[in-house]
């Protein structure tokens, strides 16, 4: 049976990376979020093959996600993905890449630029973290997440504000890819309590912010439960070659609810001179 959330692999480092691939010209990196049962694959699938219409496109499992490495031995956090999204470019001869972040992955796509700014060329952030902020009740609910169907139905309700696309086929899915060995006792380490911890290994100062000179597209859902649009907000107040759209009727999917339009958006963004 053919999986195409398993695609290929490289060693990152001591550890092995899975992606996806496709589409050909200047390279983009999508960087998936930190729900329980992501992969590359079931955050970019919508928009993978929209985006590599006019882009070289690599989606990647970040450590302890999806199908690449999930060691017990290490400490979790931004300095370790980073440092995998390095060794990725690296293992690929990738120069330098655009990158497009959503939520966890928004990020970590600007720790790139602000610790490597010369591999990154242009910045989408979706949803994205970055800045600290109290953590919300629905970012606590996914972090926290116990694994059964009935409460990975309860997240996917958390995540989509149009709840046709919160199905319990898509539930049982992402189910089923949270209980995979290894899976849940990787992410469980990941974030554990208190869980404000983890936003804020995950966020940078207002001055680090400030330096960020890339051009910058944000995107966000208005009705966003799980990272508030705010942060959206802040970052457009810091960042000097920064826009935002913000989609009216939308939660933190903005990749899944609003599909075409995300990857026009990006389209337009990435390919303008």
């Amino acid at each position: 049976m053919s999986r195409p959330e398993i695609q290929n692999n490289v060693k990152t480092g001591q550890y092995t990376t899975n992606y996806l691939e496709q589409g050909s010209g200047f390279p983009l990196i999508f960087i998936h979020g930190s729900g329980p049962g992501v992969s590359a694959y079931a955050n970019w699938r919508l928009v993978l093959p929209k985006v590599a219409q006019v882009a070289h496109c690599y989606a990647m499992d970040m450590l302890g996600f999806g199908y690449s490495d999930k060691p017990t031995n290490v400490r979790y956090g931004m300095k370790l993905w980073t440092q995998q999204i390095v060794d990725f470019m690296d293992a690929l001869n990738i120069e330098q890449v655009d990158f497009v972040g959503n939520s966890f992955g928004g990020s970590l796509a600007l720790s790139m630029a602000i610790n490597h700014p010369k591999r990154v060329r242009k910045l989408v952030m979706m949803g994205p973290m970055g800045v600290s902020f109290p953590i919300s009740y629905g970012l606590n609910e996914v972090w926290g997440y116990k694994p059964s169907a009935e409460n990975m139905l309860k997240l996917i309700d958390l995540f989509c504000y149009n709840k046709k696309y919160a199905t319990k086929e898509l539930a049982e899915v992402r189910y089923q890819a949270s209980v995979e060995p290894g899976f849940h006792e990787a992410f469980s380490s990941m974030f554990p309590e208190p869980r404000q911890n983890g936003v804020d290994d995950l966020s940078f100062t207002d001055e680090e912010i400030k330096q960020v000179m890339n051009p910058t597209l944000l995107v966000h859902g208005r009705e966003d439960l799980v990272i508030p649009v705010s942060n959206s907000y802040k970052f457009i107040g810091l960042m000097d070659n920064a826009e935002l759209h913000v989609f009216g009727r939308c939660g933190h999917w903005t990749q899944i609810e609003r599909a075409d339009d995300f990857a026009s958006l990006v389209n337009n963004f990435i390919t303008r001179k």
